[in-house]
């Protein structure tokens, strides 16, 4: 029988909602891979040719985050079929789908379908605040339907056309999270970070050397102490004029 696989990388919870919401669509067995723990915390998945993917990430500047590639990287896909999904924070996803296309397919996946997806923007997150909502819901259910269709119906499964081009966009690190006066020691922020960019000797600061900019451990801190300063402020003007209008939701099929 077929088994639903949800691949993620998924920093601060968006990417992993916007799978959810697709996954439950299917409405089959899920088996979850979080590719965004601690290395020697993933588990790797033993995926059959029936079964079908959905990999999930985010949009990094426009960009697939390279540790995730370097972690899916790790799979085998046994020839299965997948569906890739970039998650942006309402400004353009540019590259990453067509890279995520190139990067599943030279792992030995068949692409069925790609999905362009929106979820709040991890640095402004007073953009897309809330999403993926009720109507986001609603559209990656339908496209669950959809792909399923597809999959019972196409055997022949052709490189999609998709936005991006080749050589992808480049793109830097940075900006890197640290801590202000509120901070109490917790150590939440360490535990969560996927590469310990976090040094356990001081708490408050990061190693920009290590750190991926993924804004996992600002989202974790329960102190809300963590933060990029006034770095954020500035980010949400830039991003205003292209950020402030709803995109929608794009599926590839």
């Amino acid at each position: 029988m077929m088994k639903i696989h949800q691949i993620q990388f998924s920093p601060t919870g968006g990417t992993k909602n916007v799978a959810d919401c697709l996954c439950e669509g299917f409405g089959r067995e899920i088996v979850c891979t979080d590719l965004c723990l601690k290395d020697s915390q993933i588990e790797i998945p033993d995926i059959s040719t029936d079964d079908l993917v959905v990999i999930a990430m985010p949009v990094f500047a426009g960009r697939v985050p390279a540790l995730a590639v370097k972690r899916l990287g790790r799979i085998k896909s046994n020839y299965a079929r997948c569906v890739i999904v970039v998650v942006y924070g309402n400004r353009a996803y540019d590259d990453a789908l067509l890279e995520m296309q190139d990067v599943a397919t030279d792992m030995g996946f068949r692409v069925v379908a790609a999905i362009g997806a929106v979820a709040e923007h991890s640095i402004a997150r007073v953009y897309a605040a809330g999403r993926p909502d009720a109507q986001d819901r609603l559209d990656l259910m339908s496209y669950a339907a959809l792909i399923m269709k597809k999959i019972e119906t196409d055997y022949d499964y052709l490189p999609l056309v998709l936005p991006g081009k080749h050589p992808y966009k480049s793109c830097s690190v940075g900006p890197f999270p640290e801590a202000n006066e509120l901070c109490n020691g917790c150590g939440v922020c360490r535990a969560s970070c996927p590469v310990d960019a976090i040094p356990m000797d001081n708490l408050r600061v990061v190693n920009k050397d290590v750190c991926i900019s993924c804004m996992r451990c600002i989202a974790a801190c329960p102190m809300k102490s963590r933060g990029i300063g006034l770095l954020e402020t500035m980010i949400a003007e830039k991003l205003r004029p292209l950020c402030s209008t709803r995109k929608d939701n794009e599926l590839f099929i």
